[in-house]
């Protein structure tokens, strides 16, 4: 049995220490951190899994895009 694959996206910033600070916006309190975008990326990876498996019947919010706003 195949499982169809998943797309997320990743909100990157950069910490005041230096860390690359990931976040998935279409799963609640899904986060995670790293010291290079490649450690972010593996962690993040768990994180969505682990933010899945705890996740109820709902389906993950539908990203639809960053804007900027400027004030």
């Amino acid at each position: 049995m195949s499982v169809t694959p998943q797309e997320f996206y990743v909100i990157i910033e950069r910490d005041e220490d230096g860390l690359f600070v990931g976040e998935v916006p279409q799963l609640k309190a899904c986060y995670s951190q790293g010291e290079t975008i490649d450690e972010l990326m593996s962690n993040i990876k768990e994180v969505v899994e682990l933010c899945l498996e705890e996740q109820d019947e709902t389906s993950p919010l539908e990203f639809v895009g960053v804007h900027k706003l400027v004030i």
